[in-house]
């Protein structure tokens, strides 16, 4: 924030107390502990209090500084309102008696941990299922609260909350994904300067993203102008994760954007274009490489710290920057304490080759192969 005003600086208790006393005429006993010190002293108290109130009162109004509730109301002056959080979907597999039926809802979880504290997730089906007669069955759910939380890998979810006669195990074949906590104020403040300083107009690019970036879920976007020709738009979404947005997320901005895909004007989108919305195509970035490490450190631990850093390197590029550097990945290992050096490192199977992603496509860390 800017400076403060001059009448808001060095307002202390302290200095309060002393511009008082200063106007005590110098034949009245101002001495602490005497009645006029003991007058005052509450007053100078408040005043400094209410200084501090009238900075906060400063830092609130304005977005840069503005925080939480108070971000949120100052960016809802333009239209720009915090996403809300987004459960996580997925499916289920159950296994038991053929021709059992299960009801939508049935609730399923995630075990808890006793060592660690960690409680299940739950989730519940959204439609109704019948095994079928291999005594398989599956199921979409959702999680049933909202957040990020709810992203949970393949094989995790084996509990049904209320056991059911006829049904062995279930379980999730795949991961459960699309979960998004609540937009972060950074996120939110991003938006805001989007809104205000590339103005969004006429159904021009700027305004689609925009628009998209206005459904909760959505972690960002990329505009293809005449996808299939004259009068339609494309527009390829990831979501949080910087992931493919799931189902879920590209449903509800089609219906947001373009719900009947006719070019009728029914959404935000004008009359005309024929917008249609995507999930990003996923490029898999696989990884091998020959390691020396320092005494005590194991492949395991160090392939895990290549994870984490190759895959934030990856979550800046999204929509952002078309080119995988190899130079960008080789230095990432070397930032990596217990690596001294490395060795044959290929890219998707390339050395010394960057690697580019196309438009409507986002790199994804795919297989990770470490070997001393």
């Amino acid at each position: 924030m800017a400076d403060l005003p001059l009448f808001l600086q060095d307002q202390t208790e302290e200095n309060i107390m002393n511009r008082m006393l200063a106007r005590v005429p110098s034949d009245i006993d101002k001495s602490e502990g005497s009645f006029i010190w003991d007058a005052q002293a509450p007053v100078a108290f408040m005043l400094s209090e209410a200084a501090l109130w009238a900075q906060e009162v400063l830092r609130r109004g304005f977005a840069s500084t503005a925080f939480g509730e108070y971000l949120t109301l100052r960016t809802a002056e333009r239209g720009v309102n915090r996403r809300a959080a987004v459960p996580a979907t997925g499916t289920v597999k159950f296994v038991g008696q053929p021709g059992k039926k299960l009801a939508k809802g049935t609730l399923i979880a995630t075990p808890a941990d006793e060592i660690t504290g960690e409680s299940s997730i739950e989730y519940q089906t959204t439609a109704d299922v019948t095994l079928d007669s291999n005594g398989e069955g599956v199921a979409p759910i959702t999680a049933l609260t909202a957040g990020s939380q709810g992203n949970v890998p393949a094989g995790v979810i084996e509990v049904l909350l209320v056991p059911t006669s006829g049904i062995i195990s279930v379980s999730n074949p795949a991961a459960v994904t699309g979960g998004a906590d609540e937009e972060s104020d950074e996120s939110l403040l991003e938006r805001y300067y989007a809104e205000i300083r590339n103005q969004g107009t006429s159904g021009n690019k700027a305004q689609y993203i925009q628009w998209a970036n206005e459904v909760p879920g959505v972690g960002g976007v990329q505009v293809a102008p005449l996808w299939q020709g004259p009068g339609t738009v494309g527009i390829y979404l990831v979501d949080m994760d910087k992931r493919a947005a799931s189902p879920a997320i590209v449903e509800a901005v089609q219906q947001y954007i373009d719900p009947t895909m006719d070019g009728q004007g029914e959404g935000k989108a004008p009359a005309g274009p024929v917008v249609t919305v995507m999930p990003a195509k996923e490029v898999p970035i696989d990884i091998s490489v020959q390691l020396t490490l320092a005494d005590g450190a194991t492949l395991d631990m160090v392939k895990e710290q290549m994870i984490g850093g190759i895959t934030a390197y990856l979550k800046q590029l999204a929509f952002a920057d078309p080119l995988v550097r190899f130079t960008r990945i080789a230095a990432i290992l070397l930032d990596i304490p217990p690596i001294i050096d490395y060795s044959n490192l290929t890219v998707n199977g390339a050395a010394d080759t960057n690697i580019q992603i196309s438009p409507g496509e986002v790199a994804v860390l795919g297989a990770v192969d470490v070997h001393e």
